[in-house]
């Protein structure tokens, strides 16, 4: 569950694959390069060998990014 600069520390949700994709968006408690973990929304290959390109944040972040959700009108 690490690629040499990431530890997954938790997984939290795995998105369902599109058809056809070789990489799931997934949420996951992330250390990055041996810092404390840190919230983080991206794609990975099957065995977490390749991270995509992603977003990490903090606690604060993630609950901001919730609260901007929740507040979407559809």
């Amino acid at each position: 569950m690490a690629n040499g600069n990431s530890k997954i520390i938790k997984q939290l949700h795995q998105f369902p694959y599109e058809e056809g994709a070789l990489w799931r968006k997934e949420l996951n408690l992330v250390s990055w390069h041996g810092k404390a973990p840190k919230y983080d929304i991206r794609d990975w290959t099957e065995g977490h060998t390749h991270p995509g390109r992603g977003v990490t944040l903090s606690a604060d972040e993630l609950r901001e990014l919730i609260e901007a959700a929740e507040s979407l009108v559809y």
